[in-house]
Formats: structure tokens, C-alpha cells, sequence
């Protein structure tokens, strides 16, 4: 579904063409979008990149799109997989106590989240702590939780408008409906639908995408 198509549907489900709203149907598309971002682990958003740590340097800057991780591995040369445990940044600046002491070097065995910032052009974004501070230069692997560019930047389609369709206009028509101030029993029918869309992506994403039928039988739900 591309962005003119929603935009069309949404006008049509709602009946109106007014030009305020026609012209606020941009942020509620970002609206639902994060709303859904926000409510299903889609695995699909999930990211693995490698990058350098380096020697005395206890921060790693992650990626631009860079939403939350799921984890933080060293590589060595052999190679094998080092997988950090993940803390709070209080207990790594206890645990850095002397960052010029070389005695308090070694391969890192924590991390954690530094700061929280959206990339710019004048700032690289959210950056990671490790402890100890590295003894040398290592090779690391970020599993990351990335932000999906919207609909509204990429009009052709995207993920979401592609594979969760009636969840993306469920959750724009209950935003149209706020924003109209539509009767009471017309936002419960939305956000009813809307919350039927969600279990159904769920089960799929968060259920059924993480189980295999070798190991598990097919998941079922009962009839009554």
C-alpha cells in the first residue's frame, strides 16, 4: 500500500476531504506507525552490524537508526563470540574507576546504554559504555532494534503498509477519529479492530516467527 493509497482510504472510510485534515493526514500516519512500531516485536526491525572498539576508549557510538540492543559481542580472531552482559552506566563508571590506569584494562565484559540521542548532523547519536576498559583493539557485534523509515518519507511502501496493512489503517482512522471528535461507538469500533489487527500480528511475529513446528506443535487457538 503506498502513501496516496492510505491517504485515499482513510478519506474515504472518514468521509471527509476538509483541507485541515487532509493536510494533518501525515502525522497521523506517524502516529500509527509508532503505535504499532511500539506494540509488536517484528523481527524484521532487527539489525546486526560489526564495529571496532578501541584500545582505552570505553564508548562505541551505534548506529544512526538505533532504537534499543539486544546484544553486544566480541569477536576474536578465531573466530568466537564473546557476548557482553548488559548493566546499568552507574555500575560501569564504578567499575571504570581509573581510565588511564592500564592495570584496570582488559577484554570488556559489560556494557550498557551511555545516552540516548537521535543522529543529526551535528551528532552521531546514542553511544555505548563497555567495561574494563579495553586492553587493546577488539572487533564487536551490535544486535540492534532499528526505527523503519514511515510511510510518509517512503510514499512507495514500506514493511508495515506492506505486511500489517489493516493495522496501519485501523490505526490511522482511529487517529482521523480523534481528530474529527467522531462519536464515542465510532472510536471503540476502531480501536476494536485495530486491537484484533494487533493480536493477529503478534501471534505471527512474537509466536508462531519464533517457534518451529520440529521442536513444537503447531500453536492453536481454542474455539468456543
Amino acid at each position: 500500500m503506498t502513501l496516496a493509497e492510505l491517504k485515499t482510504l482513510i478519506q474515504s472510510y472518514v468521509e471527509n476531504d476538509e483541507t485541515t485534515f487532509v493536510a494533518t493526514l501525515d502525522d497521523m500516519i506517524l502516529n500509527a506507525e509508532e503505535r504499532i512500531f511500539e506494540l509488536i516485536q517484528f523481527d524484521y526491525f532487527r539489525k546486526n552490524v560489526t564495529g571496532n572498539l578501541t584500545t582505552a576508549n570505553t564508548y562505541l557510538t551505534a548506529p544512526s537508526d538505533f532504537v534499543m540492543s539486544f546484544s553486544l559481542a566480541i569477536i576474536d580472531t578465531i573466530p568466537e563470540y564473546h557476548y557482553l552482559d548488559k548493566k546499568h552506566a552507574t555500575f560501569m563508571r564504578e567499575y571504570n574507576r581509573d581510565a588511564i590506569a592500564e592495570s584496570q584494562r582488559g577484554k570488556p565484559l559489560y556494557y550498557a546504554d551511555f545516552d540516548k540521542e537521535l543522529s543529526t548532523g551535528t551528532d552521531n547519536g546514542s553511544t555505548l559504555i563497555v567495561a574494563p576498559i579495553p586492553d587493546r583493539d577488539y572487533t564487536v557485534e551490535l544486535h540492534y532494534l532499528y526505527k523503519p523509515i514511515s510511510l510518509t518519507s517512503q510514499t512507495a511502501g514500506t514493511w508495515i503498509s506492506k505486511n500489517a496493512r489493516n493495522a496501519l489503517l485501523y490505526g490511522c482512522l482511529i487517529e482521523a477519529s480523534t481528530f474529527m471528535k467522531s462519536e464515542p461507538e465510532t472510536q471503540v469500533l476502531y480501536e476494536s479492530r485495530f486491537g484484533q489487527e494487533v493480536q493477529r500480528l503478534k501471534n505471527l511475529a512474537e509466536a508462531r516467527g519464533r517457534r518451529d513446528e520440529y521442536r513444537y506443535d503447531s500453536i492453536r487457538t481454542n474455539v468456543t
